[in-house]
């Protein structure tokens, strides 16, 4: 409670789920939504400019209960995971009799589909499309017509980076629904629907940048250090392990110079060699 106040809250707003059955020890009781904001202080509260969501109308009415002043943006990796998901549906739909089986044209680039096109050589995009047009009509261009909104809307999203002006906007947002209205498939259809329903705050974040990608992150660590773990002894033992893994790089234990050699191995029969590449010495172990 004595930590200073954000001007940027970014944070998770959702309604912890109601268990089933009496509570039992260490589970989390229920509470009602947005109860982490409402347990601070008025002017903890007062002192938040901007609150960075998903799409989600529940987060966005218990902001404005909780933090009426504060102004909301929706974080575009949402957006993007959404048109992603959708290219992948189409991608599916068209290729359900056949889907997943080894030396399917349309199965192979499915990872190449969901990468944006302008962190790519324009090689390897001209290859996609060619694989694509390639493809049977029924298949290649449904998929095509998709990966093409997909990049209007990676293309909207980027110009947030140059502080785009009203005109400029217009014209991507212009493009992204035409695209989608003219595919004729019912799957674009719904990333049209969620940016023209979340507009002001898409906008909001074109015209400044604001991005929870950091709390993003760091969310995805501790899942990945959950699932590793296979189950924690206690929550201390929880929030030890993801302390840990949180702030590594804050302690240096990114760094290639502070990593520490491997000892010599001493096994009889088995010799010791070592490697250095790019500076990093490793210890290879052969018989």
């Amino acid at each position: 409670m004595g930590r200073a106040p954000p001007a940027l809250l970014a944070c998770r707003l959702r309604r912890p789920v109601r268990q089933a059955g009496p509570a039992r020890a260490g589970r989390r009781p229920h509470r009602p939504g947005g109860h982490r904001l409402a347990g601070r202080e008025q002017a903890w509260r007062d002192a938040v400019q901007y609150v960075v969501m998903t799409c989600a109308r529940s987060s966005s009415r218990r902001s404005h209960r909780v933090l009426p002043q504060a102004a909301l943006f929706v974080d575009h990796f949402h957006l993007v995971r959404l048109v992603n998901q959708t290219l992948t549906e189409v991608r599916r739909r068209v290729t359900v009799t056949r889907r997943g089986r080894k030396g399917n044209r349309e199965w192979e680039p499915r990872n190449r589909l969901i990468r944006s096109a302008a962190r790519k050589c324009g090689e390897h995009v001209d290859a996609l499309l060619d694989e694509l047009s390639n493809l049977p009509r029924v298949i290649g261009a449904p998929i095509t017509v998709a990966w093409n909104a997909k990049e209007d809307l990676l293309g909207l999203l980027a110009a947030a980076r140059s502080r785009p002006d009203r005109e400029q906007v217009r014209d991507l947002l212009y493009r992204f629904y035409r695209r989608c209205a003219d595919a004729d498939l019912p799957e674009p259809q719904r990333p049209a629907t969620t940016v023209e329903t979340w507009r002001p705050e898409i906008l909001a974040f074109l015209h400044t940048g604001i991005t929870n990608a950091g709390s993003e992150g760091v969310n995805r660590v501790i899942k990945t250090i959950a699932r590793d773990a296979y189950g924690f002894r206690d929550p201390g033992n929880q929030r030890s392990r993801t302390r840990c893994a949180t702030t590594r790089r804050a302690r240096g234990h990114l760094d290639a110079r502070n990593t520490v050699e491997p000892a010599p191995c001493n096994r009889v029969g088995w010799r010791h060699r070592t490697v250095s590449t790019a500076g990093v010495r490793l210890a290879v172990a052969g018989s």
